[in-house]
């Protein structure tokens, strides 16, 4: 395991989202109480890129597509796909993937980067 640089500190704002790509991998990186959180970038759901509309409130990310809720700064599932604006096409669409908690990658501030640790 290593730890891989991503972005810039100032570059992460309190409760909004940031979409970083590294390589070939997609990451979204928030604050949550000056605490930096780093989660995959892709909803579990239907693989939406999180720092693309995605919402933070209460200690959770929203996806933008169909509202599958996650908490952070554990990755677990609060709810999926509930697209409230029309319930039966969110439980169809739902069942086209296996429910799953979102990764979160460890993360530390350095020297003004913002760091993950990847195997």
């Amino acid at each position: 395991m290593s730890w891989v640089d991503l972005t810039s500190s100032r570059k992460v704002k309190e409760g909004k989202t940031k979409m970083i790509t590294s390589g070939l991998r997609v990451y979204m990186a928030t604050r949550i109480n000056g605490e930096v959180i780093v989660t995959e970038g892709l909803c579990r759901h239907m693989r939406w890129p999180l720092g693309i509309g995605g919402k933070i409130k209460d200690g959770c990310i929203r996806c933008p597509l169909h509202q599958t809720t996650h908490s952070l700064p554990d990755g677990e599932l609060k709810e999926w796909s509930p697209f409230p604006l029309f319930p039966l096409y969110g439980k169809l669409v739902g069942k086209m993937s296996k429910q799953k908690d979102l990764k979160i990658y460890p993360s530390r501030e350095k020297n003004t980067r913002i760091e993950i640790l990847v195997e």
